[in-house]
């Protein structure tokens, strides 16, 4: 099975601001190794018969749906799954810097 270094996803947790207890992080290098062993046993599959698409339509597939209004989560629902919220709105960092 391929292997994800801890370090690696030590870097990805801070990047993405999730903060990731030590069990955590071992049960998610245990689990993206999994998923990179499933992408290693595609590499093995023989796909020299097939014919290339660049896109879904080539193949007669028509994957547009109907737009549909649907009810949106109530906003306290919203504010509960939000790190920090201020004021009824989610909180962010700055992306950008003053002068």
């Amino acid at each position: 099975m391929a292997q994800f270094e801890k370090e690696n996803i030590k870097n990805l947790s801070k990047l993405c601001r999730i903060e990731m207890s030590e069990e955590e992080l071992t049960r998610f290098q245990e689990e993206i190794g999994k998923v990179l062993g499933y992408i290693e046993q595609l590499a093995e599959v023989d796909v020299a018969h097939l014919t290339p698409y660049s896109h879904i339509e080539e193949q007669g597939i028509d994957l547009i749906r109907e737009d549909t209004i649907k009810e949106s989560l109530p906003r306290e629902e919203f504010l509960d799954n939000a790190p920090k919220h201020v004021g009824g709105m989610i909180a962010v960092p700055p992306v950008m810097k003053n002068g």
